[in-house]
């Protein structure tokens, strides 16, 4: 399936939506400490960019790029719509972002996961791009929980 990945303003409904079901969801499956998903007033921010990747008009998947520094992204917000799932729209928006932090002239890009089964998907995805465990970095810890991954680039 192909999808249209364009840069997002988060003013439209079907993706504060989406935002919304991904922090109820990473609420449900995380302890409250270790709930690290941004609300859309954070994304606004200037240091996020945010992207969509759309099936005609159909909201399929979301994801965000945190510039750390000069040489650092962090993945953020990546989540596919539920009945998207599976079809290949958060591996769309996952190359979006790494695309976007090549022509930042990034070396590194890192993303924070958790480990239980409910984020076995997203793992998977992220070790078939290159991305492998590392230790925390920002301000993530170490704990049963997190799971921090990074990519050289």
């Amino acid at each position: 399936m192909t999808y249209a990945i364009r840069r997002d303003d988060l003013t439209g409904d079907k993706v504060v939506a989406l935002l919304a079901l991904h922090l109820e969801e990473m609420h449900r499956w995380s302890p409250a400490c270790n709930v690290h998903a941004m609300p859309v007033e954070r994304l606004r921010e200037p240091d996020v960019t945010f992207f969509a990747a759309w099936d005609g008009d159909e909201l399929a998947a979301v994801g965000a790029l945190k510039h750390l520094d000069a040489e650092r992204g962090e993945l953020k917000s990546m989540r596919a719509a539920p009945e998207y799932r599976g079809k290949g729209a958060g591996e769309a928006i996952l190359i979006a972002l790494h695309e976007e932090a090549q022509r930042r002239g990034y070396n590194w890009l890192g993303l924070e996961t958790g480990r239980p089964e409910p984020f076995r998907p997203a793992q998977r995805l992220y070790e078939k791009h290159g991305f492998a465990e590392c230790a925390p970095f920002g301000n993530y810890v170490s704990d049963e929980f997190s799971l921090c991954m990074e990519k050289a680039l």
